[in-house]
């Protein structure tokens, strides 16, 4: 593929197609680590390391056991079985290298296994038909505008701590008014046209 192609997909994955604020696939950690912008720095880097090695490993799962044996069917519980052991692998990273990020991101960091967006991103990459490359850039920059919109709205809650608004709103309704109007900001990208 070409290197527009792939700036196509790395586009479109990042704002055009962002995963939180256009196609509403991971809210739950959006909404649950987004209070302090150090925990959505955590957790977007777990994302995007579990999101881009899924890329890579259910593509080659698909590739080169559904496909010829004519198993896609079972894609969906193959996808999960390979997001559950590498978010192991992240569980048991984090756990002894950053205990403090690991209690921080509490029951979040389990649940990237079942977290929509990755698994989203690994069924569209093999629904799209993306050899490799594009497959990886897929996984890669879709887990980039995942981190992107968790750190703009951990930045904005942050901020929402000192705002005069309606007692009515306070807590977790001023935060999903804020999310609503991120999300309309990204909404604008949607007829954005690469070349």
């Amino acid at each position: 593929m070409s290197f527009t192609g792939l700036f196509s997909i790395a586009l479109g994955s990042i704002l055009v197609e962002n995963y939180i604020l256009v196609q509403f696939l991971g809210i739950c950690p959006f909404l649950g680590v987004s209070k302090k912008t150090d925990t959505a720095l955590g957790m977007s880097m777990a994302v995007i390391f579990v999101m881009t090695l899924s890329s890579i490993f259910t593509w080659m799962v698909n590739e080169w056991l559904l496909i010829p044996f004519e198993l896609t069917y079972m894609r969906t519980v193959a996808f999960i079985l390979v997001i559950a052991a590498l978010v192991q692998l992240v569980e048991l990273f984090l756990q002894k290298a950053a205990p403090a990020l690991y209690s921080a991101l509490g029951i979040y960091l389990p649940l990237i296994t079942t977290n929509c967006a990755v698994l989203g991103c690994a069924l569209q990459n093999a629904n799209a038909s993306y050899g490799f490359v594009e497959a990886v850039v897929s996984g890669f920059t879709a887990a980039v505008g995942f981190s992107l919109a968790l750190l703009l709205f951990s930045s904005v809650r942050e901020r929402l701590r000192f705002a005069d608004y309606p007692k009515a709103f306070e807590g977790f309704p001023i935060a999903l008014v804020s999310a609503a109007l991120l999300a309309l900001a990204f909404m604008g990208f949607s007829g954005l046209e690469v070349f």
